[in-house]
């Protein structure tokens, strides 16, 4: 099971439709994933499951926000009895052998955040508090460590738009990190910041878990960027317009994150109404235009630098 984080401190990059649909691409090669919804915007679950759905069958006692409730997160409701399968999503999948499963989120998990960073500061002593820190920034991890998310081959945690603690268990959980930008100005302006944050982070939780080396069975995290992929490009000619050009030279040039080859274009008519029919738009597609080619080429990027293979339609 491979586990990635999807993220980037500026919203409105497409990094739900990009969860959605690499998640989407993958299991239509034949992997089994799970995404999982860490935004408390709820646009990833809304893509697969109407707002009337949600409230329905989902709201109460089936979203992440039960999860982290606890005093230690997942101490009173198990991250596997969370897991639902989205039934118009799977139905397209069809024959293809894959799988596509999520664990959803809930407009009040911005609650949770505060709430656990209150206890995290509550703690009086230096060991109590690395304790706590580590008991809490782990949390995620050590869920998904049940054997039963052993059958997924890939786990997508789409992350909201900040460094919240909420978010700092999902980095600590992933071994790699995707970042979707938009190549402009406010989108790339994180970028460096980001990835300074996520470095001080792993290093306070390895320098916290060597300190008392074993203690708790806590082991020492290696995040890593998959990179950045650009996405609502314009295309002009078949080539990038100068303005956004730009943008994407100069991270690749000057960004300690990494630039991905894969670019995904602006498209109203494929992500115009991302959710509507709770099938990702890369399963709706009816034929192979260049937005599905660059889909395909984005997972086969993500999916080689995870070592998983799929196979590819």
């Amino acid at each position: 099971m491979r586990i990635v984080a999807v993220m980037n401190y500026k919203g409105g990059v497409g990094k739900t439709t990009v969860t959605a649909n690499l998640g989407a691409v993958a299991a239509s090669r034949g992997l089994r994933v799970l995404l999982i919804d860490l935004d408390p915007q709820t646009n990833l679950t809304f893509s697969f499951f109407s707002v009337d759905d949600w409230q329905e069958n989902l709201k109460d006692d089936r979203t992440i926000k039960q999860w982290y409730e606890s005093e230690v997160p997942g101490r009173d409701v198990p991250l596997a009895d969370l897991i639902v399968n989205p039934e118009r999503a799977n139905k397209a999948l069809l024959n293809t052998g894959g799988r596509l499963d999520l664990i959803s989120s809930h407009l009040g998990l911005i609650d949770n955040d505060l709430e656990l960073a209150a206890r995290l500061g509550g703690t009086t002593t230096l060991d109590g508090s690395k304790r706590k820190f580590l008991d809490l920034h782990n949390c995620l991890r050590g869920a998904l460590e049940d054997q039963r998310f052993a059958e997924y081959d890939l786990v997508l945690i789409d992350c909201a738009p900040n460094f919240g603690l909420v978010t700092k268990t999902a980095i600590v959980a992933s071994e790699k990190i995707l970042v979707p930008a938009k190549a402009d100005y406010l989108s790339t302006l994180g970028l460096d910041y980001l990835g300074r944050n996520c470095s001080i982070l792993v290093q306070q939780f390895n320098d916290y878990v060597n300190h008392k080396p074993g203690a708790g069975g806590y082991r020492p995290i290696h995040p890593g960027f998959l990179g950045v992929v650009f996405t609502m490009v314009h295309i002009y000619s078949q080539q990038v317009v100068s303005a956004q050009h730009k943008y994407i030279e100069e991270v690749r040039l000057n960004s300690q994150v990494p630039v991905l080859g894969s670019k995904i274009r602006n498209s109203p008519s494929h992500f115009g109404d991302t959710g509507g029919s709770g099938v990702p738009a890369m399963l709706a597609a009816t034929g192979r235009d260049i937005v599905v080619s660059e889909f395909d080429e984005l997972v086969d990027e993500v999916l080689e630098a995870l070592a998983l293979q799929g196979d590819r339609k």
